[in-house]
């Protein structure tokens, strides 16, 4: 990720823009505005700029209440944890149902062994002449 994309939240008065785009709390645009301007309606309604999108020109922020930046982050966490996990391995196992008696022993012992290192794995059977 990206530093300025850490920890989604609040942006304080570090903003590193001369101009933004801004998107109020109802998510409507209130346009491009100077970095000054921007500050000046966060204070004035109290509310907390967060940064959406970095890498557009200009950069887009949007203006959200405390509750809305907790609901957010509750939400990406969500998320998260239920996109797969990149270090996540799936182990495949593919074998005859001719196959002999030692040999599938030895197959059992080996995806035991896998499921104990916590893999996901795909046993396939395929059918005998």
């Amino acid at each position: 990720q990206a530093k300025g994309k850490a920890a989604f939240g609040s942006v304080g008065r570090r903003i590193p823009y001369r101009i933004l785009h801004v998107i109020n709390q109802d998510g409507e645009s209130l346009g491009n505005m100077h970095r000054a301007e921007a500050l000046r309606l966060m204070d004035e309604h109290g509310l907390k700029l967060v940064l959406l999108r970095e890498n557009v020109e200009p950069p887009v922020y949007r203006l959200m209440t405390g509750q809305q930046i907790h609901e957010e982050q509750l939400k990406r966490a969500e998320k998260k944890k239920a996109s797969p996990k990149p270090g996540t391995c799936t182990k495949e196992l593919s074998f005859s149902s001719a196959i002999a008696k030692n040999d599938l022993e030895t197959k059992i012992k080996q995806i035991a062994l896998w499921i104990e290192k916590k893999y996901h794995v795909k046993v396939t059977v395929r059918q005998a002449k």
